[in-house]
């Protein structure tokens, strides 16, 4: 797989926000996040579930969207790379979506190489793979069949085309329903599958992965055949806003309340 992106350093990682109008003070918080820490950054990466849920990219005229999205392409604006991934509940933001919030859109997973090419004497710079992290819990069954459908190009186009109310209808009787599996699954179903991760470090060549997705901040040091790996996972934003900065060799937790991982 080619590199989907170069970025600058130091780069700030975050996912899992599930921005909502319904919960202000996690709003707050991450308006704050644009307007402090992350203008110190070279580069932010946004690795999914960014929103609660996407309708599609003409829902940006909503004002509470038309408003989060006005300030993150504030922040693109001031200097910062923004580089934007859908998660599971925002997967139908596209184009559209980056293009007003001044991002690169990614592919998910996707290789990024950080800093310059003569960094580190001449070494290869770093290099992290990146994932929302939803594809990598494969024991859920029934969640990676619905995975497949709604990331289908013909379902996706036949559903964009139904009127806007008519999809955010839709998408709450999900939520609830979603909610409502959740309870009833055990919790190790809905996180990742050792081998799921295993095969995709293997197949992009064993670099450092992060991805957001189970809400499980944790860093877990692994081998796979024979070379050891890190994989980082990101917390979401609900009650403790917290991000990751990465300098190129270091990992560093930042947060409003100190939440390590």
């Amino acid at each position: 797989m080619p590199e989907a992106a170069r970025a600058a350093l130091p780069a700030l990682f975050i996912s899992d926000l599930h921005l909502t109008e319904d919960e202000p003070a996690n709003v707050a918080a991450f308006l704050a996040f644009l307007q402090g820490s992350a203008r110190e950054a070279a580069s932010l990466f946004i690795l999914g579930d960014l929103f609660e849920y996407w309708a599609g990219d003409d829902d940006l005229e909503t004002p509470f969207n038309a408003g989060i999205a006005a300030a993150i392409r504030a922040l693109a604006d001031a200097g910062t790379a923004v580089f934007f991934m859908t998660g599971n509940r925002d997967l139908l933001a596209g184009a559209d979506f980056a293009r007003a919030i001044g991002a690169t859109l990614l592919e998910d997973p996707a290789r990024v190489r950080f800093g310059d090419r003569d960094d580190n004497d001449g070494a290869d710079t770093p290099m992290l793979l990146l994932a929302h992290g939803d594809a990598l819990c494969t024991d859920d069954l029934a969640y990676q069949a619905f995975r497949r459908q709604v990331r289908d190009p013909a379902w996706q186009a036949g559903f964009l085309a139904q009127p806007l109310a008519a999809r955010k209808a839709f998408i709450a009787g999900l939520r609830q329903k979603s909610e409502a599996a959740k309870a009833e699954k055990a919790m190790e179903i809905m996180d990742v599958n050792a081998d799921a991760v295993a095969a995709l470090l293997r197949e992009h060549g064993y670099p450092t992965l992060v991805h957001g997705h189970t809400h499980r901040p944790a860093t877990h040091r692994l081998t796979v055949d024979g070379r050891d790996c890190v994989r980082r996972v990101l917390p979401d934003w609900r009650g403790h806003a917290c991000w990751l900065r990465w300098d190129g060799r270091d990992f560093t937790p930042e947060s409003g309340d100190a939440v390590r991982i």
